[in-house]
């Protein structure tokens, strides 16, 4: 899948060592839930038991130049109610805060809506992750009022946010921005 800024590319087996490194840098696992360090037995048994047996669809983030930054997936794809839960993490520093999680959103919404069929996509994120919040509004995440959560992180307890979009949302922001 081809952006302007960013393409897509399905993960393999040999990202492996790249998602570990990824996952492993502070400013990344610090915003996740999961925050345990990752690592290579880990990754290759989330391929096994989820990406392999359709769970799980995950890419590499790839920028014009080909220089490869971080990765998105759809995870607990569920084709019964057609849903999945969104989540991405840029795992270069100097990638951050330059649009590249916008464009991918974008992106993989396309996939989701388009070749996996859902209805809806959903998100959760940690508070102060001021940054993954504006992209996903961006992308046409809508906040879900009145759900949250809490989880102890190592920095302390902190609240977890919830944001979703639908296909007609995606639908009719697509329509809008295509418009002259």
């Amino acid at each position: 899948m081809n952006g302007q800024q960013v393409h897509l590319r399905l993960m393999t087996v040999e990202d492996t060592d790249k998602i570990v490194a990824w996952r492993n840098k502070d400013f990344v696992r610090h915003n996740f839930i999961y925050q345990k360090p990752f690592t290579e037995e880990g990754h290759l048994k989330w391929i096994a038991e989820q990406v392999e047996t359709g769970h799980v669809v995950q890419f590499i983030i790839c920028l014009a130049d080909g220089r490869e930054i971080g990765s998105v997936y759809f995870r607990d794809i569920d084709k019964k109610a057609q849903t999945a839960e969104y989540g991405i993490f840029i795992g270069e520093e100097d990638a951050l805060g330059c649009g590249y999680g916008s464009q991918t959103a974008r992106l993989a919404l396309e996939y989701a809506f388009g070749t996996l069929c859902l209805q809806k996509v959903y998100l959760r994120f940690v508070e102060g992750n001021v940054g993954a919040r504006k992209s996903y509004e961006n992308a046409g995440f809508r906040m879900i009022r009145d759900k949250q959560d809490t989880v102890l992180l190592e920095q302390g307890k902190r609240q977890v946010f919830f944001m979703e979009i639908d296909r007609a949302s995606w639908s009719d922001a697509n329509a809008k921005s295509e418009r002259p």
